[in-house]
């Protein structure tokens, strides 16, 4: 641990040199478009930005009928994890940019990430490790073609150089990045390192996305952004095993699609979008029903490697996400998948209604400051559950049986500016049914993040 913060302070320290927001997404709000340039263009072919992310969390002991292999400790624990991000960028042909992401990670989940749905801190990959480890996060291309229609200017941030680009256009995005980089992108709950930390606010909770275990891909996906409504596909690798590593280069054979169109309103003259999310993932994978016959025939716990063969997992989401005022925005998504087949990317949750907001400080006079509150049920399908009662053992839930309940989340956080490169957010999460188990909880955790960018 010593080790460990002297490697955090010094990341902070780093980041804290200048600022810029950090975003992935390529929705940008419009601007008026600059006067033409009389002399030539001077930007720089380079881009760096970084981040540093530290999240401590502390939960409190609950009462518990029973544990299993993998469920959530009952008793007090702490939990903590350190990344740190470069974006090293470069201006290619016309329209074209190429980024790169090295990333550091350290860390310790409660009960190594197994016992919930939504567990408690989404900066914490299924690989967390209490030495540091360095990897490629990201490398890809994006190229971006215009199709008219007046301009729109992009600020330059966390992958993204700033441009003007024409308000109709096609991007494709092609390399190693994240699924959720691209799609379902929220400005009000979808990044651990500045807005709610659980896996429940990330993306829709029954998005099995594919990804490795450290939730970064290789894929393409390409966009059509239009006037008021937007398309975009994707196609992407899966892991070799469920929540491994390694990913399976048979892109033809195993493999992830997903598909998103998204309208974009005026409600009372505020901005807002409405999506619809369709996703199918095909891959060597174990039924729950094949799990429990097994189980019955052999006179053994289900056991989802003795079952494991090609299946296809498919689920849709919508999401809407509103401008209410300057300061305040809100988001709702209701998702779900068959869930008739072991998680195989993500995290164990087949059904989800989730929604909540953010909330500038501007009334209080700290414009900087940002308030946070969301909410979620998380549901698991009909055969899921009879797999975890029979005491089966998935990739994050197994408590030996099931009284089952939907799996409630409450999270709170309110993040201090203390300078422009530095935050610091109080968090409080309030979890009920964990592992959807009414015999275990209610969880507490609290928690507290320090977040620096430039």
């Amino acid at each position: 641990m010593p080790r460990f913060r002297l490697m955090a302070c010094a990341g902070l320290a780093w980041a804290t040199l200048a600022a810029a927001p950090g975003a992935f997404a390529q929705d940008a709000v419009a601007q008026p478009a600059p006067a033409p340039a009389a002399e030539p263009d001077t930007e720089s072919p380079f881009a760096i930005h970084g981040q540093t992310t530290y999240i401590w969390q502390r939960k409190p002991s609950f009462g518990a009928a029973y544990s299993g292999e993998n469920s959530l400790t009952t008793e007090r624990a702490k939990s903590y994890s350190f990344t740190g991000t470069l974006d090293l960028g470069l201006r290619l042909w016309q329209g074209a940019e190429f980024h790169f992401n090295p990333e550091v990670a350290q860390g310790v989940p409660f009960s190594d990430l197994h016992g919930l749905g939504g567990l408690s801190n989404g900066e914490l990959a299924k690989t967390a490790s209490t030495s540091p480890k360095f990897y490629r996060a990201r490398a890809f291309i994006r190229q971006t073609w215009g199709l008219g229609g007046g301009d729109e200017k992009l600020e330059s941030d966390f992958n993204q150089f700033a441009r003007t680009v024409d308000k109709r256009r096609v991007v494709l995005t092609a390399g190693n990045f994240g699924v959720i980089d691209v799609f379902d992108q929220n400005p009000y709950g979808s990044d651990p390192r500045t807005q709610f930390m659980n896996w429940s606010f990330m993306t829709h909770g029954s998005f099995d996305y594919p990804a490795d275990s450290r939730g970064y891909n290789w894929g393409a996906a390409l966009e059509y952004i239009g006037d008021g409504w937007s398309a975009r596909f994707g196609h992407f690798l899966l892991p070799l095993e469920s929540n491994g590593r390694e990913l399976d280069t048979r892109l033809f054979q195993h493999y992830g699609d997903v598909l998103e169109l998204e309208k974009r309103y005026a409600l009372a003259g505020r901005p807002g979008q409405a999506r619809l999310l369709l996703w199918r993932n095909k891959a060597n994978m174990a039924s729950f029903n094949d799990a429990i016959a097994y189980g019955q025939a052999n006179g053994v716990t289900p056991d989802l490697a003795a079952v494991r063969r090609e299946h296809s997992k498919l689920g849709i989401g919508v999401a809407m996400v509103q401008e209410v005022t300057d300061a305040l925005g809100v988001f709702f998504r209701a998702n779900m998948s068959d869930d008739k087949t072991e998680t195989y990317a993500f995290t164990e949750i087949g059904r989800q209604v989730a929604g909540g907001g953010t909330l500038k400080g501007t009334a209080w006079g700290r414009p900087n400051d940002e308030v946070g509150v969301a909410v979620a049920a998380n549901m698991l399908g009909s055969s899921h559950r009879n797999f975890l009662a029979a005491g089966g053992l998935g990739a994050f839930l197994g408590d030996g049986a099931l009284r089952y309940g939907p799996e409630q989340v409450f999270e709170i956080y309110y993040s201090f500016a203390v300078w422009k490169t530095l935050s610091l957010s109080p968090d409080f999460q309030y979890i009920r049914n964990p592992g959807y188990n009414r015999d275990r909880g209610p969880a507490k955790f609290y928690g507290i993040r320090a977040h620096a960018e430039f």
